[in-house]
């Protein structure tokens, strides 16, 4: 599925990115190119980076 529509990223791109360190829609943006045009996507994205995070992981996730 597509997270972002503009740059045509799948979320499975977005989620290798936050697994590779990013921890920022900015970051995220910067690795894959997702969120850096007209920004609908930075909600789904935020959420993922908190879905993705060691925290929600020790608490059974989000």
């Amino acid at each position: 599925m597509y997270v972002c529509i503009c740059h045509r990223v799948r979320e499975c791109e977005v989620r290798d990115s936050i697994r590779a360190g990013a921890r920022t829609e900015e970051a995220v943006g910067d690795a894959c190119e997702a969120g850096t045009s007209c920004g609908t996507c930075l909600d789904r994205i935020c959420e993922m980076i908190e879905s993705e995070s060691p925290v929600a992981a020790l608490v059974g996730g989000a």
